[in-house]
């Protein structure tokens, strides 16, 4: 495959992108990333100079990202203070930076493969491994989407306890450059590459059947009505999705129907056991302080803080998404902080996290003196900068679980969801993903199953309008409600999993599975090089 003008290079990689992402979700057409791959190689394999293929690699992102993430573009909707359509200049601003990463690894690719077409493929997908991880972590990062997210709902799944999400990322690459390679006649390295696949396979991990950590779901048609004394036990829990969309829920005097909603739905009716232990809200599910430092201001939090727990039996918590607000004197606000709270039946604060991976443009303003002068704002409403958290941290309950806690877009990060001084029982994902239009929380949904894979965790979601869910310790999805409903989870928690190999020693080991991907592609150009000068 050769194409002389650099246009229709970019064209071209920019189409295969597009076609790339929809590979993920709520698309889900996953082997259509694997061909996209396999056609990138051939492009990359064609460039006849570094420039080009530093051109292709950027186009596929471009290309990429811009279909991927045009849920972005709907969270303009919601600010009155901007104009709707910015949502897609920012989309594609946003999709012209982030291909750079895939640009880089296109780069290496050329750079090492140009000796031996096996050397490109390997150098392709160590090289997209490093350049993924780079942009979760490079200027705050921005995980999403990463490719070997495509693979949630096969078997190559399991694996992730062991190479991660950039590992999964890796052989994603890989299989589309081994694909490319027997369109060559070559078929050594293909038939070597599915021998390990079936091998990596072979390994003991969690089945896509098995609940490893007997986290089990109560169905619909388990009706029998529990005995009225039976107590509350640590372990069983109530997730709650309200059905508030994001045009409400900063509606003035909203706050009202809202917790008229929240308390109904925490007070239905048990199906096949007791009230749970622990009742799950939404992440900002209530919408005015349940702290505030200013002088004077404590009557209206504990006001708000009774209300949220008037549905709460003696002995049972409430872990919330709320905000809490902070005052440098005591009379003047300086900044807030996007919380969970556990309340106790009592109203009291008994356990808190603050959320620390805070979303540029949308929990603050980056550069505030200028781009405020400008006219730009933060997407959340309010004229407060949310500030950070220590990171992540594991709460002990009053009711003996351990709850590790991630906010909305905090679970997307690979290797940085769990404290690792004290491992939890269990990962609490409040989101509010009903910024995000149709594609955003079926995408979130995967990426948050790949979090319960690596760490083998089970984690629990609850989403002002979808999807919540339940998520056991291999990734399987036991329990959900769907986008645009009102609904109830209810589930127990069985016995503690011990640490998958990623739980134990993260990043490093897609990292080193990448850098020796990258190796052994510099030792083959170079050999192919060295006999070529023969």
């Amino acid at each position: 495959m050769t194409i002389k003008r650099p246009l229709g290079a970019l064209a071209l990689a920019i189409g295969l992108g597009a076609a790339s992402a929809l590979a993920f979700e709520p698309v889900g057409w996953w082997p259509l990333m694997i061909a996209a791959f396999a056609l990138l190689c051939a492009l990359i394999a064609s460039a006849e100079s570094l420039k080009r293929a530093l051109l292709i690699g950027w186009g596929f992102g471009v290309g990429q990202f811009v279909l991927g993430l045009n849920w972005i573009a709907t969270a303009f909707t919601f600010q009155a203070k901007m104009p709707a359509w910015l949502g897609w200049v920012a989309v594609v601003l946003l999709a012209l930076y982030l291909a750079v990463y895939p640009m880089l690894a296109a780069g290496l690719a050329w750079r090492f493969g140009r000796a031996r077409p096996l050397a490109l493929v390997l150098a392709l997908g160590g090289g997209w491994a490093i350049t993924e991880w780079l942009r979760a972590t490079m200027f705050t990062g921005f995980a999403w989407n990463p490719v070997g997210v495509t693979l949630v709902d096969t078997p190559w799944r399991a694996p992730s306890a062991l190479i991660g999400t950039y590992g999964l990322s890796a052989l994603v690459v890989l299989a589309g450059g081994m694909a490319w390679l027997a369109s060559r006649k070559a078929w050594r390295a293909p038939a070597a590459f599915a021998a390990t696949a079936l091998l990596l396979l072979a390994l003991p991990f969690p089945r896509l059947t098995e609940n490893p950590s007997n986290l089990r779901i109560i169905d619909a048609e388990e009706r029998a009505a529990p005995p009225a004394q039976q107590p509350i036990a640590g372990g069983r829990l109530r997730i709650v999705q309200p059905n508030i969309g994001q045009a409400d829920k900063w509606r003035a005097g909203f706050d009202r129907i809202a917790a008229d909603r929240l308390t109904a739905l925490t007070l239905r009716p048990y199906r096949s056991f007791g009230p749970a232990a622990t009742i799950f809200w939404p992440e900002a599910a209530v919408t005015r302080p349940l702290i505030d430092e200013r002088a004077g201001a404590e009557l209206e939090t504990q006001f708000e803080r009774s209300r949220a727990i008037r549905a709460l039996k003696p002995g049972q918590l409430l872990a919330t998404g709320g905000l809490a607000l902070t005052a440098r004197d005591g009379v003047n606000l300086d900044g807030a902080t996007n919380s969970v709270f556990v309340l106790d039946s009592a109203g009291r604060i008994v356990a808190r996290y603050d959320k620390a991976h805070l979303v540029p443009y949308g929990e603050y303003l980056p550069m505030r003196p200028l781009l405020g002068a400008i006219g730009l704002s933060r997407l959340a409403p309010g004229d407060l900068d949310f500030r950070p958290g220590p990171g992540p941290r594991t709460l002990a309950l009053p009711d003996g679980m351990k709850m590790g806690v991630q906010i909305c877009y905090e679970i997307i990060f690979s290797g940085d969801v769990v404290d690792e001084r004290a491992r939890p029982d269990y990962i609490f994902n409040p989101s509010n993903d009903a910024w995000f239009g149709a594609w955003g929380p079926p995408q979130h949904l995967a990426q948050a199953r790949l979090r319960a894979a690596e760490e083998g965790l089970p984690v629990i979601r609850s989403t002002p309008t979808g999807i919540s869910a339940t998520i056991d310790a291999s990734g399987r999805l036991l329990g959900s409600v769907g986008g645009g409903k009102a609904g109830t989870i209810d589930a127990s928690f069985g016995m503690k999993q011990p640490p998958t190999p990623f739980g134990r020693f993260g990043n490093a080991i897609p990292l080193a599975l990448a850098f020796a991907l990258l190796i052994a592609a510099i030792v083959l150009d170079r050999r192919g090089r060295y006999r070529a000068d023969i």
